[in-house]
């Protein structure tokens, strides 16, 4: 018997404000010869209209089609303070040129932005800030997956609450499920808002299968899959209909222009991000694709966002500082870095400070923060 999977209620009342409520109910498998099916946890946003709606919520009402329209999402990076806290200066600096380059949206604490590293509050604190300082200009995806599905339901109450467009949601890592479990997750989220999947079985150790999404596809609330399997698979969805953005950025142009994905989640786009416009925006570009591989490669040598952190400290886009686990590349590979930028052109990436080489005792690492 399945019973007590999960019981969560969250609420957010006040001034200005809609109150959410959810409940992933307990559910259980009854032997009854009429019906064996049981009903996964469901999560409902109940909205009280008699107290006036917030701008922020008035922002999230944003049309599916236009977040499934985006070619261009940046996978942000948040740098640090000294003292290991968000530097939010860093932070606008980098973003205000994603916008200025191209960029359509940004995703908000995900694995390169190091959300895993994140309290919940700095999680939606970031979002928030994210939404009120930029939501007039790109669209914003924030990060709230989790494998606790209680966990993720009140992460996307909350984001949802603070204005996000949209919300990303990884499967359960670690403690996985089943398949029937992936999507009573899911569909506990789905019912909140417009949710992107997340398949990246690299990181969580399980596949999400196309039965599973095209299950997932029939809500309302499905925008699309950020799909790290490979171009098979993409073309699978997109033949289906089915959005897709490809998470790698090294397969991004094929993916693009060759089997039908709408565009990237991008971590080179923080580097480089009018050159990934052009990459998504101005047709089959095989010499330009070309010219991106080396640093696609240098920028997956190691988990990310162990590369990325790196490339923007010696850039002087952010300050040297690393939240433990992560620690700087080794000083080859900064070394390396350095020669990349001058290849391709210092005309091409953020910032306007020379490239340099960082020695071991410029970077700050933070163990408690």
């Amino acid at each position: 018997m399945l019973k007590n999977l999960c019981s969560c209620s969250m609420s957010f009342t006040g001034p200005g404000s809609v109150f959410f409520h959810s409940v992933a109910r307990t559910c259980s498998k009854r032997k009854d010869p009429r019906n064996t099916y049981w009903k996964p946890p469901q999560a409902s946003a109940i909205n009280y209209f008699h107290l006036p709606i917030s701008t922020s919520v008035v922002k999230n009402r944003t049309s599916i089609e236009g977040i499934r329209s985006l070619r261009l999402i940046t996978a942000v990076k948040t740098p640090y303070l000294p003292n290991g806290q968000i530097d939010l200066d860093a932070y606008d600096n980098l973003v205000d040129m994603q916008i200025a380059k191209g960029s359509e949206g940004i995703l908000v604490a995900g694995s390169t932005g190091e959300g895993q590293l994140m309290t919940w509050s700095e999680q939606i604190m970031l979002i928030a800030h994210t939404v009120n300082c930029f939501g007039d200009k790109v669209k914003v995806v924030g990060n709230a997956g989790s494998n606790c599905t209680s966990e993720a339901i009140k992460a996307t109450e909350r984001g949802f609450a603070v204005g996000m467009n949209a919300a990303l949601h990884i499967n359960p890592y670690y403690g996985k499920t089943s398949l029937d479990g992936l999507v009573a997750h899911y569909t506990s989220v789905l019912s909140i808002g417009p949710i992107i999947i997340y398949n990246i079985p690299a990181r969580t150790n399980q596949d999400i299968p196309p039965s599973v999404v095209q299950t997932l596809a029939q809500s309302p609330n499905f925008v699309g899959v950020k799909e790290c399997v490979g171009t098979e698979r993409i073309k699978q969805y997109t033949d289906e209909g089915i959005v897709v953005w490809t998470g790698i950025d090294k397969i991004s142009h094929d993916a693009r222009w060759d089997f039908g994905a709408v565009g990237v989640q991008s971590v080179a786009a923080n580097l480089v991000t009018g050159l990934m416009r052009e990459l998504m925006f101005e047709n089959k570009n095989d010499t330009l694709n070309s010219k991106l591989i080396p640093l696609f490669d240098w920028l997956s040598q190691e988990p990310g966002p162990i590369a990325l952190n790196t490339a923007l400290a010696q850039l002087g886009v952010i300050k040297p500082v690393f939240r433990l686990p992560h620690v700087p590349l080794r000083v080859d590979k900064r070394v390396e870095f350095v020669n990349l930028v001058k290849q391709m052109g210092r005309e091409h990436f953020v910032g306007e400070k020379d490239a340099q080489v960082l020695d071991d005792d410029d970077f700050i690492i933070v163990g408690r923060y």
